[in-house]
């Protein structure tokens, strides 16, 4: 028909029998690995020197020990030197340069390590030559220097690049050994016998190394949710305490405001009118405020019968404590008065919080609880001593700390906790209440 013309249909990868994708994938691996940036300059970094044994070491000698890979593969370099001269003895200049072109390669691994492996093996031959009444078709010093260069060219990159310059090596091997034989013993077997050893030893420890990588990797991404989780039941349980606080506080305003214009006698409509709108918004915002409690709130959770604890309640929880084992001491400053509920439920669950980790953290220590009244707000302080007795502590998830820094945040205020220098734990927090707070 007119117009209409036929194409020829490429064959896709997906059209492939897997043998041939296979092929392909391997040879496109083995140009990733062994040609692409097969020049490309890579200088082998320092070693972690605040990992593993080396972080016991003086920070003096420390500092040096980051060069450990780097004197290791010169000492190699400088054993390979030393079979070639031996293998060809007082040869001159040409005994020099042969003990001096393999240790040259294995130097080069330290910047330009895929580039060392394809001069040595291209040199392999020349060398062969010269030294082949030692072994064929590596002399000693050939075979020392490919040992080395295979076991750094694949620490340095990957595990699949080892396994490609073994099949290589065996590549050539058997070239070699076919087409330029001529008689002589053969030293390719033990070669890629030790070489298949040492690649492994390596592939080895890169498979733990990353394992270990992808360890610390998760360990920390499920570090940062635990404390995002705990950092929200935290919010949630002050939610559920403040709840009651904020909604007595709402259901007095919208009282006063329904009962205001019955003690004034004849009030305008606009005061009237005022009243109205005041308490048809406290029940709007209470209204609300028990909908976001309900979300918030978890299954579970039962409404405490009990009104919430004050700083009045203060002696009976260092009561509880006492009969707990825990020897406290009280200390209470300056003027007591009367403050916002938020602020004293917050200070109780504070140096409630703060005596249980003395129990649990600190077994046999004495603590020391200061609360003291300032004029721009309250202070507070517990303290307590090592632990002592032979009740081991139970270790901490960090869950209380971070309870009582959202209470003193939420609330405007500043605190700190930390270790003292006597081996025990101290707890310090200020929270601001204005003229205005204390007044209401």
């Amino acid at each position: 028909m007119a117009g209409v013309t036929e194409t020829t249909r490429m064959p896709h990868a997906e059209s492939r029998s897997p043998e041939a994708r296979l092929v392909m994938g391997a040879l496109r691996g083995l140009r990733q690995d062994l040609f692409q940036d097969a020049f490309a300059y890579r200088p082998l970094r320092r070693m972690d020197v605040n990992r593993g044994l080396t972080r016991h070491l003086p920070e003096r000698i420390r500092a040096y020990t980051g060069y450990l890979p780097h004197a290791a593969v010169a000492w190699c370099a400088f054993m390979v030197f030393i079979a070639g001269l031996a293998v060809l003895g007082s040869g001159g200049a040409v005994a020099f340069v042969f003990a001096c072109l393999p240790a040259g390669i294995v130097l080069l691994t330290l910047v330009r390590p895929v580039l060392a492996f394809w001069t040595l093996l291209g040199m392999t031959p020349f060398l062969a030559v010269v030294g082949s009444p030692d072994g064929w078709p590596w002399p000693p010093n050939a075979f020392a220097a490919h040992l080395v260069v295979l076991t750094v060219v694949a620490a340095r990159t990957r595990p699949r690049a080892g396994a490609w310059m073994w099949v290589l090596t065996a590549v050539y091997a058997l070239l070699a050994e076919t087409f330029l034989g001529l008689g002589h013993t053969s030293d390719s077997a033990p070669l890629l016998f030790f070489a298949a050893l040492s690649l492994l030893v390596v592939t080895v420890l890169h498979v733990r190394r990353q394992a270990a990588a992808e360890v610390s990797a998760q360990q920390t991404v499920t570090a940062a949710e635990r404390s995002k989780r705990t950092l929200l039941e935290e919010r949630t349980t002050i939610a559920r305490e403040l709840h009651d606080v904020v909604a007595h506080h709402m259901s007095v305003v919208a009282i006063q405001a329904e009962a205001a214009p019955y003690r004034v006698e004849n009030p305008p409509p606009e005061l009237e009118q005022a009243f109205v709108t005041i308490r048809e918004n406290a029940v709007a915002a209470l209204t609300e405020l028990r909908r976001v409690l309900g979300v918030v709130r978890a299954e579970d959770y039962e409404a405490p019968d009990a009104p919430q604890p004050t700083l009045a309640d203060l002696d009976g929880l260092i009561r509880n404590v006492r009969e707990a084992g825990l020897d406290v001491e009280t200390t209470v400053t300056g003027a007591v008065r009367e403050l916002p509920q938020g602020v004293e439920l917050s200070a109780y669950r504070i140096v409630q919080e703060a005596l249980s980790n003395v129990l649990r953290h600190a077994p046999g220590a004495g603590a020391k609880v200061e609360v003291s009244y300032v004029l721009g707000g309250l202070g507070l302080r517990i303290a307590n001593g090592p632990a002592r007795g032979l009740v081991k502590p139970s270790p901490g998830a960090g869950h209380g700390i971070t309870g009582m820094r959202e209470r003193v945040t939420m609330l405007g205020g500043e605190m700190t906790a930390e270790a003292t220098e006597d081996g025990g734990y101290e707890v310090t927090a200020f929270v601001p209440v204005s003229r205005e707070e204390q007044q209401a």
